[in-house]
């Protein structure tokens, strides 16, 4: 894995929600099966992150109106992000240590990817040669 960074194995540009968007924008995106999270940015920088847990704590149970509770008003600061410079091993072994599936990568504070602890799975796999000669 020698040399390999976060950024040579993030999705770059993941999709995210504007901080004045509205907590109905978040719920027509988090109806998706693959969803579990939406970021949200103002002008590229990460605001927070809005799951479906967050929508029901503080829109539903709250007795919030969707169409007028903003996702600057109801997002969660991300519980941590990693570095795009940070290399995979160590970003893998965050990962596992903090049982987390998807972070948001930054740089200098701005949204530039997310990475997910199976596509780091898979990229160690790729990257590990064989430790017996005969498995080649």
């Amino acid at each position: 894995m020698s040399g390999s960074r976060v950024r040579d194995a993030m999705i770059p540009e993941p999709q995210t929600l504007d901080a004045g968007a509205t907590a109905q924008d978040a719920g027509e995106h988090l109806v998706q099966p693959d969803v579990r999270a939406v970021f949200v940015s103002d002008d590229h920088r990460l605001v927070g992150v809005v799951t479906r847990k967050t929508l029901v704590r503080e829109v539903v149970a709250a007795g919030r109106d969707p169409r007028e509770t903003t996702l600057g008003e109801i997002a969660e600061e991300p519980h941590w992000t990693l570095d795009s410079d940070l290399p995979l091993d160590e970003a893998f072994r965050l990962l596992e240590e903090r049982d987390a599936e998807r972070v948001p990568v930054t740089e200098d504070g701005l949204l530039v990817g997310v990475i997910s602890r199976s596509v780091l799975q898979r990229r160690l796999a790729e990257d590990e040669p064989p430790s017996d000669p005969e498995e080649i």
